[in-house]
C-alpha cells in the first residue's frame, strides 16, 4: 500500500495501490467514482520520488487542494484534495516511499502559470470575440479556391 485516500465526512477510505492512478467516472479507471459531477477522466495521481502529485485531466468541475484550485499540485501527508465536490483527506509516509531530504521545490512552472493567460482567462471568464454583422452574411469569398470555406449555419455539424 502507497498511502490512501479518506473521505472527509465518512465513507470507504481507497488504497493507492500503485505509482499512477486515474480517477473518475468511467470503469476503466484505476479508482472508480460514480458522481454526475466527476468526469469520464477526472484526474491522474502520480508517485514521485516520495511525494504524491495530482494532476487534473481537463475536467468541468477541477480540483482543489486544501481549498485552493490547481491544474498540478504536490500532495503532502494530510492535504485534502477535492475531486468535483468530493472531498478526501490523503495519507501516506513519504519516507517509507522513498523520499530524500526536504520535498522539492513546489510549482517550478508557476509563472508560465500566472503570466500566460489574463486574468479573465484564468478566471473562465473571458468572452469569444463577437463576430460582426457582416460575417455572419458573407459566405464565401470568390477569391479564395480552397476547399470548405462555405459556412451555412443552417447545416448541422
Amino acid at each position: 500500500m502507497l498511502g490512501e485516500l479518506i473521505p472527509v465526512g465518512g465513507g470507504d477510505d481507497i488504497t493507492l495501490a500503485k505509482a499512477e492512478l486515474m480517477i473518475g467516472r468511467r470503469e476503466s479507471c484505476d479508482i472508480v467514482l460514480r458522481f454526475p459531477n466527476v468526469s469520464a477522466h477526472h484526474c491522474q495521481l502520480n508517485l514521485i520520488d516520495g511525494y504524491w502529485y495530482v494532476k487534473d485531466l481537463g475536467s468541468r468541475n477541477g480540483i482543489k487542494v486544501n481549498g485552493t484550485r490547481y491544474q498540478e499540485k504536490r500532495l503532502d501527508p494530510g492535504d485534502k484534495v477535492s475531486i468535483a465536490k468530493h472531498e478526501y483527506e490523503i495519507k501516506y509516509s513519504p519516507v517509507e516511499l522513498g523520499a530524500k531530504g526536504p520535498p522539492p521545490a513546489e510549482d517550478f512552472n508557476l509563472p508560465q502559470q500566472i503570466f500566460g493567460k489574463s486574468l479573465l482567462e484564468r478566471a473562465g471568464l473571458a468572452k469569444t470575440p463577437i463576430r460582426s454583422h457582416e460575417d455572419e452574411h458573407k459566405r464565401f469569398d470568390v477569391m479564395n479556391n480552397a476547399a470548405g470555406q462555405i459556412k451555412d449555419k443552417n447545416k448541422p455539424v
